[in-house]
């Protein structure tokens, strides 16, 4: 039986669209490591410190 983790702030009725989904790619060991790292560092998670990444270089790249 396949399990599900529910998210309590996940409305019942969210489209497809709107569910997290996974990315993959690879990195080198050296440079998970640092990356965990400097997120644990900052209080950020891996997904929220690349989330913030994202979001400054799309920022900085649209002037």
């Amino acid at each position: 039986m396949a399990s599900r983790k529910i998210n309590v702030n996940e409305p019942d009725a969210a489209p497809e669209s709107d569910k997290d989904k996974t990315l993959n790619f690879k990195v080198t060991d050296a440079f998970k490591r640092e990356f965990k790292g400097f997120a644990a560092t900052q209080g950020l998670s891996m997904t929220a410190l690349l989330k913030e990444g994202f979001a400054l270089s799309k920022k900085k790249r649209q002037k």
